[in-house]
């Protein structure tokens, strides 16, 4: 199985699995939570089929990379990805990041610059704040994650289920994806570690990304679906498209929070028509 191997001079270091498919310009994709990067999969087809090179990882407790009990702070997981980028020794990246991904392309760049990155997209993206604080009032109340922490140190199994229905804005009479896409949702999650899945919700939620966007200078691209129950469009992606008034930002008509299914098509063009 290829990892990227646990980085002896970091005590934080952990080896991190990933999938290297393709030729041509590099493209990072970074995961949402609580998947792995399988979630890439419709993404990853069509750009390697439009001629690039897709790496994907799983970020540490998740999917099969190895899941320690501490150390699942933004600092530590753009270190991870410093290491990706390193080991492969990739230049001219394209990074994408989906969800709580966002974080981690914004954290990197905002820790170490852009030498290696010449594009960034931030896709249902929680930067650049989710929790609700004084300064920012659009966000989301501190009592939402810790209900989210408790169910999930309850009945985890449960939780990520229901949790699939907000992720693709399902309804009564709304159904925007398969019975067998949920499962498969899930199947992703439930292999994550406990500890990692509730310690990234403190993660995502707390980490405030403003000071990191100040420091991109990079092409930036921004999708949103109107339609996300997970991560509101007003208290991140409208944000962030005011403080980096150059990105391009798209906001996808009746897009849920995990439109990389739902609205693939739309997605997959936006990225090759923006990495070209």
């Amino acid at each position: 199985m290829p990892y990227i191997k646990k980085n002896s001079e970091n005590v934080k270091s952990v080896n991190i699995y990933f999938e290297d498919i393709g030729r041509g310009k590099p493209v990072v994709l970074i995961h949402g939570w609580p998947v792995s990067h399988e979630m890439w999969e419709y993404q990853v087809n069509a750009l390697v089929e439009a001629g690039y090179r897709c790496i994907s990882y799983d970020r540490r407790g998740f999917g099969q990379s190895d899941k320690p009990w501490d150390n699942y702070d933004y600092d530590t997981l753009a270190d991870d990805l410093h290491e990706v980028l390193l080991a492969l020794n990739l230049t001219d990246v394209t990074l994408v990041g989906f969800s709580m991904g966002g974080g981690e392309v914004v954290r990197y760049l905002g820790r170490y610059g852009s030498t290696r990155v010449t594009k960034a997209v931030l896709v249902s993206s929680v930067v650049p704040l989710l929790l609700k604080t004084e300064d920012h009032e659009e966000g989301v109340p501190r009592e939402m994650f810790d209900e989210m922490v408790a169910n999930l140190n309850n009945d985890r199994p449960a939780f990520l289920k229901e949790f699939g229905k907000g992720f693709f804005s399902e309804g009564v009479l709304n159904k925007p994806v398969s019975d067998e896409i949920q499962h498969w949702m899930w199947n992703l999650a439930i292999v994550a570690s406990s500890r990692a899945t509730v310690q990234c919700v403190r993660s995502f939620s707390e980490t405030d990304f403003r000071s990191d966007l100040n420091t991109i200078t990079i092409p930036v691209m921004i999708i949103h679906g109107n339609d996300d129950k997970i991560v509101p469009i007003k208290a991140t992606s409208e944000l962030t498209s005011l403080q980096l008034p150059n990105a391009a930002y798209y906001r996808i008509e009746g897009g849920p929070h995990g439109l990389f299914i739902t609205h693939k098509t739309e997605l997959n063009q936006l990225l090759i028509n923006f990495i070209a």
